[in-house]
């Protein structure tokens, strides 16, 4: 897997992963060119992924570790189901092996890294949730169903089923029951 985004290098790349290649004895079964980033990425590491999951490649071998994953937590998970698929993982230009006793030791430490930025990104999450309670925003799903209130105690009044309360006001039935419960508290 090279990378277009010095348009220059892509022989430079191609060459230097062909030679490792061949200085390995190892047979390329397909080349894959990223040409563009996100989507059209994602969807030619898909059928890298095909491949390896159909036992069609034995190696993976790429330019730098970024044409790979998108994040530490993205390239480890592929990583992982590379390797539980008997699959090697090999980034040139990082000296990253994957095969070796080494590179499994790196795959390890970029577990741990993964971790820290779970953690690192969770952390955050729960500070911008705060940070939003705390400034008055309310969080969650609106309370559509709620502005029915009045309009389902007066229809509860006038006899009708829950059922048919919550046909013709278009809402959940679990919604008119909780209604119709709070104001008996």
């Amino acid at each position: 897997m090279v990378s277009t985004q010095d348009q220059q290098s892509i022989p430079l790349q191609t060459r230097a992963l062909r030679e490792y290649a061949n200085r390995r004895s190892w047979k390329i079964a397909m080349q894959v060119k990223e040409v563009g980033s996100g989507a059209s990425q994602r969807e030619r590491q898909e059928h890298l992924l095909e491949a390896a999951r159909r036992g069609e490649i034995d190696v993976v071998l790429v330019w730098r570790l970024d044409r790979w994953g998108r994040s530490v937590i993205d390239l480890l998970a592929t990583l992982q189901e590379l390797e539980h698929r008997g699959v090697g993982f090999v980034s040139l230009t990082e000296a990253l092996d994957l095969t070796t006793p080494a590179g499994r030791a790196m795959a390890g430490l970029l577990a741990v890294f993964a971790e820290f930025e779970r953690e690192i990104l969770r952390e955050r999450v729960r500070a911008g949730l705060a940070q939003a309670r705390q400034d008055g925003q309310r969080l969650g799903r609106p309370a559509t169903a709620a502005l029915h209130a009045d309009q389902v105690r007066k229809l509860r009044r006038a006899g009708l089923s829950k059922s048919e309360i919550a046909r013709r006001l278009e809402i959940g039935r679990t919604s008119v029951r909780r209604m119709l419960a709070a104001k008996e508290q």
